[in-house]
């Protein structure tokens, strides 16, 4: 117990010299008259407590206090300023039990095994004697394995549930970060330095984390810079951020003031205005808080993340890989992009003192869309700008081979029907001139496959076939390229018009047309093998109906493929299918680029003829998927 009195006796001691120092500056003038002789003592606390006052007070409760309120009270009975909003904490004379005096149980019941068990509002002992409204909770019946009980605060301005903290000893530790938070903020609107030990020990902290995330050691710098952010440090928060978005996280992510300076503006902005777009946040909003010294800066990426036309180029020789990944990961290549990515990583070099890592590959359309929380967890682990360190076990592929994911893609997804065109020795840039709507098709830029499709939609109204079709293209592969669309409807085997007996002049195509049944009638699998203009094989696959067309490889027997009995709508045949078809031709789709990422994409021919004179036209489904 003397180790633990000491130990309170240390941390007060040096509370209330950080608390008087802070003072110092605008005292005496318009000082409180109660702070006065604490300033000048030099001590927030009282005289303490005798061992009779401490169990006079157990006998009056009821209980015997716990171990870190106890010894406590031996050094100090009672508190000022705990924090911004405590002004007062009760010493041995002034507890009190607080028997739901503000009828709160009504607002907070509490639940059994619930952090706020039901009863506390009733059981609990009052420690707030002044203050803002805040109320500070003893409570004996959230008691843990050392005796110690659990603090409840709580605030009706702040409009949030109470806040626990596991001891009196946690709480007073948050009271003294709070007061550092509140001093950092107050002094840097004052145009004065607030410093002391605390201060300069946890600036030294943050660098050297800062260090720690720059040789890989995220986790480790991540903590330290936690604890610096708890007491409000400057540079923390700014530091710890680019941490957070890498990881995925983006909830509170602001770059801590690094988005307001000219050095980093251009990297931070457009990542803020990439999560500003997705939220569909007032524009007005983004644009007020930047100053004018960035405000260029922010029109700009607020612009370009509207059009989704960003790229983050950053200097040094980690440019070149970026552009290298860009071509990459425009065409599919998701994979590869990234791996070229990570082999470039250590010869990142940051903006400034304040940049850890490339953030702003977050904002880029094309490369964001790598970034998973493995593969930004792997970048934070590599060592970079010339720091030292063991580099990290690779983060998985995230594309699978072949093409048989596409069935496992969730009921209701934009992919749960498709249809695509393979087409060998030919790239994806070629493609519109092989099966584009016209002479003038053109590539547009990279795209999601939502939006692609959403273009499709839009040029419904206007065909006369009624089928418009809009695909995204890439590679498929060793040799391959593909052109596919997302959601198609209205398959009409009578008017069907491959598009890979055109694609596939003077070479192979492989074209597929999958429609799962769902239990509706238009269900149906279709596939077409075509060389140098013409279908060679295929067969369509109907409910309980299968179509033939030339000699098809044993591989490709649909009979075997599509068992008696099986219904469309488990997908079974049609996974074997995908499976053939990549053993057979050495064919795969890119899963990432193709869920999540953005690829070219074009206008093709219509898949289906006009009808005929007296021909009835198929009935076109439409069905609208979110992104």
């Amino acid at each position: 117990m003397v180790g633990m009195s000491e130990d309170w006796r240390s941390f007060l001691q040096r509370w209330s010299e950080e608390w008087a120092d802070a003072r110092e500056p605008r005292a005496p003038e318009g000082e409180d008259a109660h702070d006065e002789e604490p300033r000048r003592a030099r001590w927030l606390g009282f005289p303490p407590a005798s061992e009779e006052r401490i169990q006079a007070l157990e006998a009056r409760l009821g209980h015997r206090l716990p171990p870190s309120y106890r010894t406590f009270l031996a050094v100090s009975d009672g508190w000022r300023h705990a924090g911004g909003f405590v002004w007062l904490l009760a010493g041995t004379d002034r507890i009190r039990p607080h028997e739901d005096a503000a009828g709160l149980s009504e607002y907070f019941p509490g639940e059994p095994g619930e952090p706020l068990s039901a009863g506390m509002w009733q059981r609990a002992l009052q420690l707030d004697v002044e203050s803002d409204v805040m109320y500070v909770l003893l409570d004996p019946g959230d008691v843990d394995d050392t005796g110690e009980w659990a603090v409840y605060t709580w605030a009706p301005w702040r409009a949030s549930p109470p806040e626990r903290y596991a001891s009196f000893r946690a709480f007073m530790e948050a009271m003294h970060q709070e007061f550092h938070q509140l001093e950092a903020d107050r002094s840097a609107r004052e145009g004065r330095e607030f410093a002391n030990a605390t201060t300069r020990s946890l600036d030294a902290s943050v660098e050297a984390a800062r260090l720690d995330a720059l040789a890989g050691r995220h986790e480790r710098a991540s903590a330290a810079l936690a604890e610096a952010i708890a007491y409000g440090r400057p540079r923390a928060t700014g530091l710890r951020d680019q941490i957070r978005r890498l990881l995925g996280e983006t909830y509170t992510v602001s770059f801590h003031g690094l988005a307001d300076d000219p050095r980093y503006a251009p990297e931070m902005l457009p990542v803020l205005a990439d999560e500003h777009v997705r939220n569909r946040w007032d524009d007005g909003m983004f644009l007020r808080t930047a100053p004018e010294t960035v405000r260029p800066v922010a029109d700009d990426a607020l612009r370009q993340a509207r059009a989704g036309t960003f790229r983050y180029t950053p200097a040094g020789p980690f440019a070149a890989a970026v552009e290298e990944a860009r071509e990459q990961a425009r065409w599919g290549e998701s994979d590869a992009a990234w791996h070229t990515l990570r082999a470039a990583l250590p010869e990142w070099r940051p903006l400034g003192p304040d940049h850890i890592a490339p953030v702003g590959l977050c904002a880029d359309p094309v490369l964001g869309p790598l970034l998973t929380p493995e593969r930004g967890r792997e970048l934070l682990a590599t060592p970079r700008a010339g720091q030292h360190g063991n580099a990290p076990a690779p983060a998985p592929d995230e594309d699978p081979p072949g093409l048989a994911w596409l069935v496992d893609t969730d009921r209701g997804s934009i992919l749960t029907s498709y249809r695509f065109v393979l087409v060998e020795g030919v790239e994806p840039a070629q493609l519109p001139g092989r099966i584009g709507a016209d002479e003038t098709t053109t590539l547009r830029e990279p795209m999601t496959v939502w939006d692609a499709r959403r273009n499709a939609r839009d040029h419904f109204g206007l065909s006369t076939s009624g089928d418009e079709a809009v695909a995204v293209v890439g590679r498929a592969g060793a040799g391959w390229s593909f052109a596919l669309e997302a959601g198609p409807g209205g398959f009409d085997e009578r008017r069907f018009v491959s598009p890979g007996d055109a694609a596939s002049l003077g070479t192979r195509a492989v074209t597929v047309w999958s429609e799962p049944s769902d239990g509706a009638p238009f269900g149906h699998f279709l596939l077409s093998v075509a060389e140098n203009g013409e279908e060679i094989c295929g067969f369509t696959v109907r409910p309980g109906t299968i179509g033939r067309r030339g000699p098809l490889p044993a591989a490709l027997d649909p009979d075997r493929l599509f068992p008696p009995g099986e219904h469309l709508a488990e997908r079974l045949g049609e996974r074997r299918v995908l499976e053939a078809l990549a053993s057979e031709f050495g064919v795969r789709l890119p899963r990432l680029a193709l869920t999540r990422g953005r690829l070219h994409s074009f206008r093709t021919r219509p898949w289906n003829r006009p009808p005929a004179p007296g021909e009835t036209g198929a009935t076109l489904r439409f069905v609208r998927h979110r992104p």
